[in-house]
């Protein structure tokens, strides 16, 4: 593969990865290969950095006749304004805990009628405290305001850790096993 294709797949698969690239590959030639690859190593960690403070969540629906549960941007999926499913996909720790409950609280109000936030949390791998008490504080704000906080699809390493904290007690809602077992609990199933 040519460097030109190479650089061209890369820019279009990652552009800040590519741009990491680059810009290491200038600093190696402007600045000797130490400063070059330093240079490319804190762009990097930047990048990383940046993308985890600003986690992907998705709105979840019910893929109809299934137990399957996906994006509503990017599938056909049945939905319940009783119900909000968030899928949080990455990590909760200080760095994107506000950020997280401030999508949150975008997508409560944009579905105003939701009485449960099911907060599906298959890809989050740790909980730090920070995140833990941002956990515990959007708990106590959403039952103030009458919705119930429910987590699904808690990993086991993830739950042994909550299990240490006051959150599964305090918890407005209630813990699920999977996405599908929230649905069939909490949404109006004449939808």
């Amino acid at each position: 593969m040519l460097i030109r294709d190479w650089l061209r797949t890369a820019w279009n698969y990652d552009r800040a990865d590519a741009l990491a690239l680059v810009a290491t590959a200038g600093g190696v030639l402007l600045l000797g290969v130490e400063a070059g690859v330093v240079l490319g190593l804190l762009l990097s960690l930047g990048t990383m950095i940046w993308r985890e403070s600003r986690p992907h969540i998705a709105v979840l629906g019910r893929i109809p006749h299934t137990e399957h549960f996906r994006n509503i941007d990017r599938y056909s999926a049945e939905t319940d304004p009783n119900v909000l499913l968030l899928r949080v996909d990455a990590g909760l720790f200080f760095g994107n805990i506000e950020a997280v409950s401030e999508r949150i609280e975008e997508e409560l109000a944009a579905h105003r009628e939701a009485r449960h936030l099911v907060l599906v949390l298959s890809a989050v791998n740790a909980i730090d405290s920070s995140a833990l008490f941002g956990l515990l504080e959007l708990n106590r704000a959403l039952a103030r305001r009458d919705v119930r906080l429910h987590l699904a699809e808690v990993k086991g390493p993830v739950l042994d850790r909550l299990r240490a904290s006051t959150l599964l007690s305090e918890l407005s809602g209630r813990l699920f096993l999977s996405t599908a077992n929230a649905w069939n609990a909490l949404a109006r199933h004449d939808t």
